[in-house]
């Protein structure tokens, strides 16, 4: 996922930052701080094209992610 992301937004995002968490099962995405998905609260791993459209509509709206927004 995070090359996915790396690949779709390299002038957008200048890194992907993985970190470990002491509790087990964690899976956030978060930008600047502010997280955009939880799996605890969606109850599920986010799909690549979900977690893309999460990303872009907070780094640039505008963006025509192609046919990810099909």
């Amino acid at each position: 996922m995070a090359q996915e992301l790396l690949t779709t937004f390299s002038e957008q995002l200048k890194g992907v930052t993985l970190l470990p968490s002491e509790v087990s099962g964690t899976f956030q995405i978060a930008i600047n701080d502010e997280i955009i998905f939880d799996r605890k609260e969606a109850g599920r791993f986010p799909e690549i094209k979900e977690l893309k459209k999460l990303v872009r509509d907070k780094i640039d709206p505008e963006m025509n992610l192609g046919h990810t927004d099909r």
